[in-house]
Protein backbone atom coordinates (compact mmCIF):
# COMPACT_ATOMS: atom_id res chain seq x y z
CA UNK A 1 0.00 0.00 0.00
CA UNK A 2 2.62 2.30 0.77
CA UNK A 3 4.71 1.81 -2.25
CA UNK A 4 1.71 2.17 -4.38
CA UNK A 5 1.18 5.85 -2.57
CA UNK A 6 5.09 6.23 -2.59
CA UNK A 7 4.97 5.41 -6.79
CA UNK A 8 1.58 7.98 -7.20
CA UNK A 9 3.03 10.84 -5.15
CA UNK A 10 6.56 10.71 -7.19
CA UNK A 11 4.44 10.64 -10.02
CA UNK A 12 2.44 13.82 -9.55
CA UNK A 13 5.85 15.41 -8.57
CA UNK A 14 7.16 14.67 -11.80
CA UNK A 15 4.14 15.64 -14.00
CA UNK A 16 4.04 18.87 -11.92
CA UNK A 17 7.76 19.34 -12.33
CA UNK A 18 7.59 19.69 -15.83
CA UNK A 19 6.31 23.45 -16.57
CA UNK A 20 9.12 24.37 -14.10
CA UNK A 21 11.83 22.60 -16.36
CA UNK A 22 10.25 24.48 -19.24
CA UNK A 23 10.18 27.56 -17.56
CA UNK A 24 13.87 27.14 -16.40
CA UNK A 25 15.03 26.02 -20.17
CA UNK A 26 13.58 29.44 -21.39
CA UNK A 27 15.19 31.53 -18.77
CA UNK A 28 18.59 29.82 -19.56
CA UNK A 29 18.38 30.56 -22.96
CA UNK A 30 17.55 34.06 -22.59
CA UNK A 31 19.58 34.76 -20.14
CA UNK A 32 22.68 33.18 -21.72
CA UNK A 33 21.60 35.44 -24.97
CA UNK A 34 21.58 38.19 -22.93
CA UNK A 35 25.39 37.92 -22.11
CA UNK A 36 27.55 40.57 -23.46
CA UNK A 37 30.20 39.64 -25.83
CA UNK A 38 29.79 37.85 -29.23
CA UNK A 39 30.84 34.28 -29.10
CA UNK A 40 32.03 34.43 -32.95
CA UNK A 41 34.38 37.49 -32.62
CA UNK A 42 35.54 35.44 -29.55
CA UNK A 43 36.51 32.34 -31.13
CA UNK A 44 37.91 34.05 -34.54
CA UNK A 45 39.95 36.67 -32.50
CA UNK A 46 39.93 40.36 -33.88
CA UNK A 47 41.58 39.91 -36.81
CA UNK A 48 38.66 37.52 -38.54
CA UNK A 49 37.01 39.10 -41.78
CA UNK A 50 33.43 39.66 -41.99
CA UNK A 51 32.90 36.85 -44.46
CA UNK A 52 34.70 34.36 -42.24
CA UNK A 53 32.70 35.80 -38.96
CA UNK A 54 29.32 35.28 -41.27
CA UNK A 55 30.08 31.75 -42.21
CA UNK A 56 31.02 30.57 -38.71
CA UNK A 57 27.60 32.38 -37.14
CA UNK A 58 25.76 30.30 -40.02
CA UNK A 59 27.95 27.27 -39.19
CA UNK A 60 26.47 27.64 -35.71
CA UNK A 61 22.85 28.67 -36.23
CA UNK A 62 23.35 32.33 -34.61
CA UNK A 63 21.83 33.71 -37.47
CA UNK A 64 18.71 32.24 -37.47
CA UNK A 65 16.21 34.53 -35.12
CA UNK A 66 16.34 33.58 -31.50
CA UNK A 67 13.20 32.22 -31.11
CA UNK A 68 14.26 29.81 -33.92
CA UNK A 69 17.31 29.34 -32.27
CA UNK A 70 14.85 28.33 -28.73
CA UNK A 71 12.63 26.14 -30.44
CA UNK A 72 15.86 23.88 -31.73
CA UNK A 73 17.34 24.37 -28.15
CA UNK A 74 14.18 22.54 -26.65
CA UNK A 75 14.08 20.22 -29.70
CA UNK A 76 17.29 19.15 -29.11
CA UNK A 77 17.00 18.78 -24.93
CA UNK A 78 14.04 16.58 -25.42
CA UNK A 79 15.93 13.98 -27.53
CA UNK A 80 18.77 13.69 -25.40
CA UNK A 81 21.05 16.19 -27.45
CA UNK A 82 22.45 19.05 -25.57
CA UNK A 83 24.41 20.74 -28.49
CA UNK A 84 27.96 21.04 -29.25
CA UNK A 85 31.07 22.92 -27.79
CA UNK A 86 31.92 25.51 -29.80
CA UNK A 87 35.74 25.84 -28.89
CA UNK A 88 36.03 21.48 -28.06
CA UNK A 89 33.74 20.55 -30.77
CA UNK A 90 32.39 18.05 -28.45
CA UNK A 91 29.05 17.16 -27.44
CA UNK A 92 27.98 18.88 -24.41
CA UNK A 93 27.07 15.83 -22.35
CA UNK A 94 30.03 14.33 -22.99
CA UNK A 95 31.73 17.19 -21.09
CA UNK A 96 29.52 17.50 -18.22
CA UNK A 97 29.78 13.42 -18.38
CA UNK A 98 33.31 13.38 -17.77
CA UNK A 99 33.50 16.31 -15.07
CA UNK A 100 30.35 15.39 -13.31
CA UNK A 101 32.32 12.44 -11.76
CA UNK A 102 34.96 14.99 -10.10
CA UNK A 103 32.30 17.56 -8.98
CA UNK A 104 30.26 14.40 -7.22
CA UNK A 105 33.44 13.20 -5.43
CA UNK A 106 33.89 16.80 -3.89
CA UNK A 107 29.98 17.01 -3.25
CA UNK A 108 30.08 13.84 -1.21
CA UNK A 109 33.20 14.63 0.51
CA UNK A 110 31.29 18.06 1.30
CA UNK A 111 28.24 16.41 2.47
CA UNK A 112 30.25 13.85 5.29
CA UNK A 113 31.81 16.96 6.77
CA UNK A 114 28.92 18.94 7.17
CA UNK A 115 26.67 15.93 8.15
CA UNK A 116 29.68 15.07 10.96
CA UNK A 117 30.58 18.83 11.99
CA UNK A 118 26.73 19.93 11.52
CA UNK A 119 25.81 17.28 13.74
CA UNK A 120 28.12 17.22 16.26
CA UNK A 121 27.26 21.01 16.58
CA UNK A 122 24.36 20.84 16.72
CA UNK A 123 23.74 18.41 19.67
CA UNK A 124 26.19 20.39 21.83
CA UNK A 125 24.07 23.68 20.83
CA UNK A 126 21.47 21.84 22.35
CA UNK A 127 22.38 21.01 25.51
CA UNK A 128 22.82 24.06 27.70
CA UNK A 129 21.10 22.84 31.03
CA UNK A 130 24.46 23.77 33.17
CA UNK A 131 26.53 26.88 32.92
CA UNK A 132 29.21 25.29 31.25
CA UNK A 133 27.12 23.57 28.42
CA UNK A 134 25.33 27.32 28.01
CA UNK A 135 28.58 28.65 27.13
CA UNK A 136 29.28 26.26 24.44
CA UNK A 137 26.05 26.32 23.22
CA UNK A 138 26.71 30.22 22.97
CA UNK A 139 30.15 29.66 21.39
CA UNK A 140 28.86 26.91 19.05
CA UNK A 141 26.03 29.59 18.49
CA UNK A 142 28.45 32.71 16.94
CA UNK A 143 30.72 29.89 15.10
CA UNK A 144 27.90 28.82 13.07
CA UNK A 145 26.53 32.44 12.09
CA UNK A 146 30.42 32.85 11.27
CA UNK A 147 30.31 30.51 9.23
CA UNK A 148 27.28 30.85 7.30
CA UNK A 149 28.48 34.63 6.78
CA UNK A 150 31.46 33.16 5.25
CA UNK A 151 30.94 32.46 1.73
CA UNK A 152 33.24 29.91 -0.50
CA UNK A 153 35.52 32.28 -1.95
CA UNK A 154 36.46 34.38 0.98
CA UNK A 155 36.37 30.55 3.23
CA UNK A 156 38.89 28.89 0.02
CA UNK A 157 41.66 31.78 -0.16
CA UNK A 158 41.84 31.99 3.76
CA UNK A 159 42.60 27.84 4.43
CA UNK A 160 44.92 28.09 1.26
CA UNK A 161 46.81 30.22 3.03
CA UNK A 162 46.68 29.31 6.35
CA UNK A 163 47.10 25.60 5.80
CA UNK A 164 48.74 25.30 2.15
CA UNK A 165 51.06 28.43 2.38
CA UNK A 166 51.87 29.33 5.92
CA UNK A 167 51.88 25.69 7.38
CA UNK A 168 52.94 23.74 3.54
CA UNK A 169 50.85 20.69 4.72
CA UNK A 170 47.76 20.35 1.95
CA UNK A 171 47.85 21.09 -1.91
CA UNK A 172 47.08 24.26 -2.95
CA UNK A 173 44.95 23.27 -5.85
CA UNK A 174 44.48 20.11 -8.73
CA UNK A 175 43.33 16.56 -8.17
CA UNK A 176 46.99 14.84 -7.87
CA UNK A 177 46.25 13.18 -4.98
CA UNK A 178 43.15 12.13 -2.30
CA UNK A 179 44.70 14.95 0.25
CA UNK A 180 43.66 17.45 -2.41
CA UNK A 181 40.05 17.12 -1.64
CA UNK A 182 40.50 18.15 1.66
CA UNK A 183 40.36 21.74 1.89
CA UNK A 184 37.73 22.12 -1.53
CA UNK A 185 35.76 19.80 0.89
CA UNK A 186 36.19 21.86 4.15
CA UNK A 187 35.28 24.92 1.92
CA UNK A 188 32.08 23.70 0.76
CA UNK A 189 31.05 21.65 3.36
CA UNK A 190 31.23 24.82 6.09
CA UNK A 191 28.46 26.74 4.99
CA UNK A 192 26.70 23.49 4.91
CA UNK A 193 27.31 22.51 8.43
CA UNK A 194 26.18 25.54 9.68
CA UNK A 195 23.04 25.35 8.73
CA UNK A 196 22.52 21.77 9.88
CA UNK A 197 23.89 22.47 12.94
CA UNK A 198 21.55 25.59 13.48
CA UNK A 199 18.58 23.23 12.30
CA UNK A 200 19.40 20.68 14.44
CA UNK A 201 20.05 22.75 17.49
CA UNK A 202 16.54 24.46 16.74
CA UNK A 203 14.55 21.28 16.47
CA UNK A 204 16.05 19.43 19.74
CA UNK A 205 15.42 22.37 21.60
CA UNK A 206 11.76 22.35 20.02
CA UNK A 207 11.32 18.90 20.81
CA UNK A 208 12.91 19.07 24.46
CA UNK A 209 9.65 20.70 25.09
CA UNK A 210 6.92 18.78 23.81
CA UNK A 211 4.71 16.71 26.76
CA UNK A 212 6.33 12.93 25.87
CA UNK A 213 9.42 14.11 26.56
CA UNK A 214 8.36 15.86 29.98
CA UNK A 215 6.26 13.11 30.91
CA UNK A 216 9.89 10.40 30.00
CA UNK A 217 11.44 12.45 32.54
CA UNK A 218 8.99 12.76 35.26
CA UNK A 219 8.85 9.21 35.21
CA UNK A 220 12.80 9.19 36.23
CA UNK A 221 14.51 9.00 32.70
CA UNK A 222 18.02 10.33 32.75
CA UNK A 223 18.16 13.78 29.90
CA UNK A 224 21.23 12.25 28.14
CA UNK A 225 19.40 9.01 27.18
CA UNK A 226 15.62 10.71 26.21
CA UNK A 227 18.25 13.02 24.07
CA UNK A 228 19.45 9.98 22.25
CA UNK A 229 16.28 7.89 22.14
CA UNK A 230 13.30 9.73 21.86
CA UNK A 231 14.09 13.39 21.12
CA UNK A 232 16.64 13.08 18.72
CA UNK A 233 14.61 10.91 16.61
CA UNK A 234 12.08 12.73 16.48
CA UNK A 235 13.95 16.41 15.61
CA UNK A 236 15.53 14.80 12.90
CA UNK A 237 12.67 14.67 10.21
CA UNK A 238 13.84 19.24 9.39
CA UNK A 239 17.47 18.35 9.47
CA UNK A 240 16.78 15.17 7.07
CA UNK A 241 14.75 17.87 4.69
CA UNK A 242 16.96 20.08 4.93
CA UNK A 243 20.14 17.89 4.11
CA UNK A 244 18.57 16.83 0.61
CA UNK A 245 17.67 20.68 -0.15
CA UNK A 246 21.33 21.37 0.87
CA UNK A 247 22.66 18.57 -1.75
CA UNK A 248 21.10 21.07 -4.76
CA UNK A 249 22.92 24.04 -3.27
CA UNK A 250 26.26 21.74 -3.14
CA UNK A 251 26.36 22.03 -7.09
CA UNK A 252 25.79 25.72 -6.64
CA UNK A 253 28.54 26.56 -3.94
CA UNK A 254 31.03 23.87 -6.22
CA UNK A 255 31.14 25.98 -8.79
CA UNK A 256 33.27 28.92 -7.03
CA UNK A 257 34.96 26.07 -4.98
CA UNK A 258 36.56 24.36 -8.16
CA UNK A 259 37.24 27.63 -9.63
CA UNK A 260 39.39 28.99 -6.00
CA UNK A 261 40.91 25.22 -5.79
CA UNK A 262 41.33 24.51 -9.95
CA UNK A 263 39.29 21.18 -9.33
CA UNK A 264 38.08 19.45 -12.42
CA UNK A 265 34.61 19.57 -12.45
CA UNK A 266 31.45 20.62 -13.53
CA UNK A 267 31.82 24.22 -11.77
CA UNK A 268 34.99 24.55 -13.21
CA UNK A 269 33.75 23.57 -16.97
CA UNK A 270 31.42 26.46 -16.09
CA UNK A 271 33.94 28.80 -15.08
CA UNK A 272 35.99 27.72 -18.54
CA UNK A 273 32.80 28.03 -20.49
CA UNK A 274 31.76 31.23 -19.19
CA UNK A 275 35.92 33.12 -20.45
CA UNK A 276 35.25 31.50 -23.92
CA UNK A 277 31.47 32.72 -24.64
CA UNK A 278 30.72 28.75 -25.12
CA UNK A 279 27.12 29.21 -25.21
CA UNK A 280 26.21 25.37 -25.39
CA UNK A 281 28.48 24.51 -22.35
CA UNK A 282 27.13 27.61 -20.42
CA UNK A 283 23.21 26.46 -21.09
CA UNK A 284 24.31 22.63 -20.24
CA UNK A 285 26.07 23.30 -16.73
CA UNK A 286 23.41 25.78 -15.88
CA UNK A 287 20.59 23.39 -16.94
CA UNK A 288 22.51 20.16 -15.31
CA UNK A 289 22.50 22.22 -12.03
CA UNK A 290 19.07 23.62 -12.75
CA UNK A 291 17.41 19.88 -13.01
CA UNK A 292 19.93 18.80 -10.08
CA UNK A 293 18.60 21.00 -7.51
CA UNK A 294 14.35 20.41 -8.61
CA UNK A 295 15.65 16.22 -8.01
CA UNK A 296 16.81 17.19 -4.76
CA UNK A 297 13.80 19.21 -3.64
CA UNK A 298 11.56 16.41 -5.17
CA UNK A 299 13.74 13.97 -2.76
CA UNK A 300 13.33 16.10 0.22
CA UNK A 301 9.36 16.18 -0.11
CA UNK A 302 9.28 12.54 -0.73
CA UNK A 303 11.41 11.30 2.14
CA UNK A 304 9.67 13.64 4.43
CA UNK A 305 6.16 12.42 3.74
CA UNK A 306 7.82 8.94 4.27
CA UNK A 307 8.99 9.98 7.85
CA UNK A 308 6.11 11.65 8.98
CA UNK A 309 2.43 10.34 8.25
CA UNK A 310 1.38 14.08 8.91
CA UNK A 311 2.59 14.87 5.61
CA UNK A 312 1.34 12.05 3.51
CA UNK A 313 -2.08 13.08 5.18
Amino acid sequence: MLSCWAMMMVMRRVLGMIPTLLLVVGLVFMLIHLVPGDPVAALLGDRATPADQAALRAALGLDQPLFGQFLKFLWGILHGDWGTSMVRGQPVLGLIGERLPATGLLALAAMVVALGLGGVLGVLGARNRTPLARGVAQGVNYATLAMMAAPSFVIGPLLIVLVSVKLNLLPVSGNASWDSLILPALTLGLSLAAVIARMTTASLEEEAHRDYVRTVLAKGAHRGRVLWTHTLRNALLPVVQIIFLQMGMLLTGAVLTEAVFGWPGLGNLLVEALHQRDYPVIQGCLLFIAFTYMVCVLLADVVSALLDPRVRR
